[in-house]
């Protein structure tokens, strides 16, 4: 039984069908997805949550692993240039994976970076080598063992005892560009500053593997991954919501749903964040409360449907404060709104028309906020705060959107993420990705003291985002087989 149809409960469901066991998935929306889903209105799409796909080649493995193609079930568009990176002094840099586009952009922020930008990009590459050969995709417990899987040299080439800030510094004199690579710290729950060296792989993954659009926008990805778990025979039930996880001594005994129905299983896997499961789901009066890992920000998103498509941005535009070290420190560790708001504005309809009716636009707008236990339950003083700073920021770039250019408008806060997909607290990405917070030191695909209880998504191994939670799919269901088969 899988609870929660999200990206990694999906994988799970179809990797578990695989091996040979008989899956059922539940899910209490209407649609799968999980964060990945979607908003229709008045002609317009919206994807909810991710607005990219990354390592392409995490995907193609999922259908490989079940004998198909992925390109027989979804079509990928490429989206190049990638991000474009904007300051308030008017600074601009665009991202992309054709390199001689690459060079230029740097150059024209550092005079003479091409060389260091080379040095960079191999560095990253062993990184991300070592990382996804070596540690990522292993069921290691044993923080010695999972360390020493790496040769001394190879330790010592990982990054991880200085942080991101100071890694890409070895490279670059620019702080635009190393506030550019090193923006992506926020995702995972904590700034530059205070993250291990080791996530210079993230700009380089995209770089190297690039970015794009799936045919239909993200949502026609999960799509894809639904016809792929029914086709290979996963039983999928959605309005489906299960009030508890139920359990006899240490051991799982299946789950209830919301409308009072028992359904017997000796093997659960939830998809809903580990904290949120352990909280609100798992019915076991003896279980000892596990400690609250640290969670990554939430966010405020804002999907708007615009009357034109003359809005002077592309695809993905990603607007930096000028300080960005004040601006992270509110964040992560004051946990108030940044003065300076940071946010992230994607324009799918410039790759995909069919997101927007002709003519028009359909916008998404991400502004990372504090999470439910620091701001409250009231968000509508932020959400009209933060509507202030993204229009004020877009009329300092020259840009032609403002709010008397939205059709349609729709509002989540973190209450809405919580409410509809289990998100604990709130936080957008779920737990963070401190030093300590990776491996075998994050959250266990299983549960100790609950026999039969697994976990998938983004608050356990490996991490958060698209690939890497399709990636946990697989890995918790090799930990389901290698405690039953």
């Amino acid at each position: 039984m899988v609870v929660g149809g999200g990206l990694g409960g999906l994988s799970a469901a179809i990797h578990l069908q695989l091996k040979g066991f008989h899956v059922t998935l539940l899910e209490k929306n209407k649609t799968l997805g999980g964060r990945a889903n979607r908003i229709e209105a008045e002609g317009f799409r919206f994807d909810t949550g991710p607005s990219l796909l990354n390592y392409p080649w995490v995907f193609e493995e999922l259908f490989e692993a079940a004998g198909k193609k992925m390109t027989d079930y979804m079509q990928l568009i490429p989206v190049d240039p990638s991000i474009t990176f904007h300051w308030p002094d008017q600074t601009s840099f665009t991202l992309s994976s054709q390199i001689t586009k690459l060079v230029s952009e740097c150059e024209k922020i550092e005079t003479g970076v091409s060389a260091k930008l080379f040095a960079f990009l191999s560095d990253a590459e062993c990184k991300y080598r070592f990382s996804f050969d070596k540690l990522v995709l292993t069921n290691e417990d044993n923080p010695l063992k999972w360390v020493l899987s790496l040769k001394p040299r190879e330790l010592a080439k990982m990054g991880v005892w200085h942080s991101l800030h100071k890694e890409l510094g070895r490279f670059f004199k620019s702080p635009y560009l190393r506030e550019a690579f090193g923006s992506y710290a926020m995702y995972l729950g904590g700034s530059p500053w205070a993250l291990p060296g080791l996530f210079s792989i993230l700009p380089y993954g995209e770089l190297a593997y690039g970015l794009w659009l799936p045919k239909g926008g993200i949502y026609g990805m999960v799509e894809a991954l639904q016809k792929l778990a029914t086709d290979v025979g996963v039983q999928l039930r959605t309005e489906c919501a299960v009030q508890s996880i139920s359990t006899h001594g240490k051991k799982v005994t299946g789950v209830v749903t919301e409308d009072g129905t028992t359904i017997d299983c000796p093997i659960v896997v939830s998809n809903v964040d580990v904290p949120q499961t352990q909280a609100e789901l798992l019915d076991a009066p003896a279980y000892k409360k596990q400690k609250t890992p640290r969670m990554t920000c939430g966010v405020v998103t804002l999907y708007w449907g615009l009357r034109h498509k003359d809005t002077g941005l592309p695809h993905h535009s990603i607007f930096l404060p000028s300080d960005s070290r004040t601006s992270f420190g509110q964040l992560m560790d004051e946990e108030t709104i940044p003065d300076e708001l940071p946010f992230y504005i994607c324009l799918a309809s410039e790759t995909e028309p069919s997101m927007a009716p002709k003519g028009q636009t359909s916008a998404f707008v991400l502004a990372p906020v504090p999470l439910i236990s620091k701001w409250g339950e009231d968000w509508e003083p932020a959400v009209k705060l933060i509507k202030e700073r993204v229009f004020d920021r877009l009329k300092h770039h020259g840009t032609n959107l403002g709010e008397e250019d939205i059709l349609v408008e729709r509002v989540w806060t973190p209450v809405e993420w919580r409410d509809q997909f289990g998100l604990f607290d709130g936080s957008a990405f779920g737990a963070a990705h401190h030093l300590f917070e990776v491996g075998p030191f994050r959250a266990k695909n299983y549960d100790t003291q609950i026999r039969g209880l697994y976990y998938v998504g983004a608050s356990t191994t490996p991490g958060t985002g698209m690939p890497m939670v399709i990636l946990g799919g697989k890995m918790t269901a090799e930990r389901v087989c290698s405690h039953v088969l």
